[in-house]
């Protein structure tokens, strides 16, 4: 039977190994035949190593020889390295084949030969092995690991809430609709209605999942499925709430840069987590500052994109737009109280770029229903979300926040589909 198994990884090995026999595994990134020797270099998930075998034992039949990127098992003894990338290297006795790869290959996993976005994703479990594309998600993992960390020292519990809904859950017209079992039924866009109402015995929730909206753009930073981290919290206002966003964020960055320094540097970028209080500007300075630069835009209107194009232009970092007019705010955000046409609510920024939207919520059922008119909506399609708050509903905030964005901002990439691995746009349904 064919041994599979490992002893160490490409980066266990170092010079305390001298001497010693390991067993590494992964695939042949690179092939180098000088005369009597073959000089190999296997990478696995951790990163890479060198192997020093004969020509003999790179043949897989007397006319064929091993191919790039075909997966093997190699056992050998660690010696010292000339070479200036590997200070060790393994002098191999054994190299088993367990699989061949076919050539040629869609896309070249070293990246000496490029290829469009689209290329790589249809072929995006062989674009992995690219070492900057795999450093990208050791980066995501660390951030998502930062995330659960930084919400349940906060003291809030990880829940799960339904992706299959049978009503439109915040009221918009870009849902996926699907036949269930005979009745009409979507897909989640948000898991909005589902977290107020675990306020209520819970205290504070949050939820790490895939979200789904149909819209029809397709833009770097726009897809039709994409992972959401969103909050709700009890007795908790919209700055409250704002406080655990900037901490979070704070906290992502910096557990990155101190976590992922060799992935950053793999991917050519720095980190730096930034100081709190983030800025905190206006809907109105937004508008007054927009009308400095040419952009007049009446009050309560929506902020276009070439605007907040200019407004991420003057503010390159992380900042909050705050104080938006309520009526182009979703019906469950909580009015100001001083000022009833404003709204207890935020969006987190980083430059042009929207991450997060959130803010009080309403937990006056009567006003509740009032919004929901107001909107054009019919309270009887949310009865089963509305009797709830008459059961005693606690006064509560949240927001969502989209992981891949920020994934985007945190990696320094330009195109959000190169920080999720399968995604799904207007025109991707595959792999």
């Amino acid at each position: 039977m064919v041994d599979i198994r490992r002893t160490h990884y490409a980066n266990q090995l170092d010079e305390s190994l001298i001497g010693k026999s390991v067993r590494i595994a992964g695939w042949v990134e690179d092939l180098r035949e000088l005369g009597s020797i073959v000089f190999l270099t296997i990478r696995d998930a951790s990163g890479g190593a060198q192997v020093i075998a004969s020509p003999e034992q790179i043949l897989v039949s007397p006319e064929n020889k091993i191919t790039r990127q075909s997966v093997v098992a190699i056992s050998g003894t660690v010696q010292k390295s000339k070479a200036k990338t590997f200070p060790v290297e393994i002098k191999a006795n054994e190299i088993t084949v367990l699989t061949i790869a076919k050539h040629p290959l869609p896309v070249d996993p070293t990246g000496r030969v490029g290829a469009s976005i689209d290329v790589r994703l249809d072929a995006r479990a062989l674009d992995l092995r690219n070492p900057k594309v795999l450093s990208l998600f050791r980066i995501r993992h660390e951030a998502l690991q930062s995330v659960r960390k930084t919400l349940v020292e906060s003291k809030f519990i990880e829940v799960n809430t339904p992706k299959i809904i049978g009503s439109a859950s915040e009221g918009g017209a870009n849902l996926f609709s699907l036949e269930y079992f005979g009745r009409k039924a979507y897909l989640a866009q948000s898991p909005q209605l589902y977290k107020e109402q675990l306020t209520m015995a819970l205290d504070r929730v949050f939820e790490i999942a895939p979200y789904y909206r149909a819209e029809k753009s397709h833009t770097i930073r726009h897809l039709n499925e994409f992972t959401s981290i969103d909050i709700e919290a009890a007795f908790m206002d919209a700055e409250d709430v704002m406080k655990v966003a900037e901490e979070l964020v704070r906290n992502v960055l910096a557990d990155v840069k101190d976590r992922c320094a060799d992935d950053l540097k793999q991917i050519g970028t720095e980190v730096t987590a930034p100081s709190l209080p983030l800025e905190r500007i206006t809907y109105a300075q937004v508008l007054n500052e927009l009308k400095k630069e040419g952009v007049s835009l009446e009050f309560g209107e929506d902020l276009p994109d070439h605007a907040l194009r200019i407004l991420g232009e003057r503010r390159t970092g992380y900042y909050f737009i705050v104080d938006w007019p309520l009526k182009l705010k979703p019906f469950y955000i909580h009015e100001k109280e001083d000022n009833t046409e404003l709204s207890c609510s935020f969006d987190l920024q980083h430059g042009f770029l929207e991450l997060a939207s959130g803010g009080r919520r309403q937990h006056d059922v009567n006003k509740l229903k009032a919004r929901l008119k107001e909107q054009g909506l019919n309270p009887k399609d949310f009865e089963d979300h509305l009797k709830v708050f008459e059961w005693g509903m606690p006064p509560h905030s949240g927001w969502g926040l989209g992981f891949d964005r920020l994934m985007m901002v945190i990696c320094n990439a330009n195109n959000i589909r190169e920080v999720v691995l399968y995604p799904r746009d207007t025109e991707r349904l595959a792999p």
